[in-house]
């Protein structure tokens, strides 16, 4: 018996030296009355009409051409299945051996930001998904193709054994039910946001594969990295690798946490991170200039972190940061002479990835067992209900260094503490149990720094103690959320020692 394969794709990649293949193995080709059929026809394959095999014409422009006994039962009839064999003899149906089908372009329809609703239902794909899954269910008897990057073990299956052949199509049938699921999901998301619904009942994510990475946090744990189908150009997903070793887990961990500091600052300004934490940000006049400070912040910890940057890195910057060792440097773009120097280092992963704020995503967290999904800290200090609630207010100066404080307190792991003199963190204490304890680490470190300095925290101050710290390694202003029934402890505190106290109103917990 002559097989049969119905092929109808979107996307025409390597499509005809496939089908070629298929063809000269014997196999006919039939195909809906659309552009698949006339790039096969115009490629000089023999094909049939989908319409000539179901007796009926397609209608509802095209929304209706697939869905028909004499499709479906020839994809789901079981070969060995005596009583389904008799069947479709009896009603003329012939069964159909390979499908070749990709979807509508739904993800691409909804990426155009001039794509109408209407744009979106109408790329929603019914007779595509339905033929993938009848000959998906009907493995055992039916190849079903729906990657381009596949056609060739297919073609090579031809010449293969039974077993060969039937492992083949197993493992092609898990691959359509993963794409079909995604591409629900796609869809149920896009309705979901369309109609408001905030909590639904469940949850579908759809992630595609990036790169298996040689092992997740520590070695002897598997990992991988997936992309979200809609990811902004401005994420770790969209990266660039110029140069450098590819990148570990724990390298795109930090490399993200990065990047949503540095997208924080509107003038020139360098992040440093080292374990998922600011080690060191600096701003400045250049972008040189802000890597500078960044480094000054904590020249220790900068060494093996990861260095973002909201400029183009020029050379004298590139020398600068090519003096220490650095596992990662990403930034908008490198000049020539940047790239040069810094791809003399072997190792040095150079990441070209755009710095610019974009839309909102879901934060997904997995716990053992479950998920937790909340939207993004958005607020910033604009967004906050900015109050002075001591005798004396912050000086220019002081304003300037409590809002740098407040933009990166927010990205530190809690309890955080963030010192700034206005042009770069001079201490932080990052994931204490207490607050105190996270002042004690940023005093430390910002030594003689410290004095004149501004402090930033993430949360309210339930006593008076760390205000009382602060005034004694000689702080000048402090920004925190306020909140706290004992907040007249900590406001009484600052004026005892002449501190500015500025409330915001707005918590920036980070665990």
């Amino acid at each position: 018996m002559t097989k049969r394969a119905l092929v109808s794709v979107s996307n025409k990649t390597g499509l005809i030296p496939f089908v070629k293949g298929l063809a000269e193995a014997g196999v006919e080709i039939l195909s809906t009355g659309g552009g698949t059929k006339r790039a096969l026809e115009e490629a000089g394959i023999a094909v049939v009409n989908v319409s000539d095999v179901t007796g009926f014409p397609e209608i509802l422009d095209g929304r209706v051409k697939t869905l028909h006994p004499n499709i479906h039962g020839g994809l789901l009839a079981m070969r060995t299945n005596d009583e389904h064999i008799k069947q479709i003899e009896e009603l003329g149906i012939e069964p159909i051996d390979y499908v070749v089908v990709n979807l509508y372009p739904f993800a691409e329809t909804i990426a155009n930001p001039d794509a109408s609703f209407a744009d979106a239902i109408e790329n929603i794909d019914i007779g595509g998904p339905s033929m993938l899954r009848s000959a998906a269910k009907n493995h055992a008897d039916v190849t079903v193709v729906v990657d381009p990057a596949d056609y060739d073990a297919v073609l090579a299956s031809l010449d293969a054994s039974k077993e060969e052949q039937l492992a083949l199509r197993q493992k092609l049938a898990a691959k359509v039910f993963r794409h079909t699921a995604a591409y629900d999901a796609m869809i149920g998301s896009y309705l979901t946001d369309a109609v408001g619904e905030e909590n639904p009942e469940s949850l579908t994510v759809t992630y595609t594969h990036k790169q298996t990475l040689r092992y997740g946090e520590n070695p002897h744990q598997k990992a991988a990295f997936y992309e979200s189908r809609t990811s902004s150009p401005s994420s770790i997903a969209q990266a660039k690798q110029l140069h450098g070793k590819e990148l570990s887990y724990n390298n795109i961990n930090d490399a993200n946490a990065a990047l949503e500091i540095v997208k924080e600052f509107s003038e020139p300004a360098a992040v440093a991170v080292k374990h998922m934490n600011p080690c060191g940000v600096g701003t400045g006049a250049t972008v040189g200039e802000a890597y500078t400070r960044a480094y000054e912040a904590d020249p220790k910890s900068i060494f093996g972190g990861i260095v973002a940057l909201n400029r183009k890195v020029d050379r004298a910057t590139a020398e600068k940061m090519a003096a220490i060792f650095l596992e990662v440097i990403l930034a908008p773009s490198f000049s020539e002479e940047a790239k040069a120097i810094l791809q003399q280092k072997k190792n040095i992963r150079l990441l070209e990835v755009a710095v610019t704020k974009g839309e909102l995503e879901k934060k997904l967290a997995s716990v053992h067992g479950g998920l937790l999904i909340q939207e993004e800290d958005h607020l910033g200090f604009d967004d906050g209900d900015i109050r002075i609630p001591t005798k004396r207010e912050p000086t220019e100066e002081e304003w300037t260094a409590l809002k740098l404080g407040w933009k990166v307190v927010k990205h530190v792991k809690s309890n955080a503490i963030v010192l700034t003199n206005g042009e770069m963190t001079v201490g932080i204490g990052a994931g204490q149990m207490n607050r105190v304890g996270a002042a004690a680490i940023a005093i430390e470190q910002a030594g003689e720094r410290a004095q004149g300095a501004a402090l930033a925290s993430d949360a309210f101050f339930p006593y008076g103690d760390t205000v009382e710290a602060a005034a004694k390694a000689g702080i000048t202003a402090i920004i925190q959320p306020g909140g706290s029934v004992r907040d007249n402890e900590s406001i009484e505190k600052a004026d005892e020692y002449g501190i500015a106290m500025v409330f915001t109103g707005v918590r920036h917990f980070k665990h």
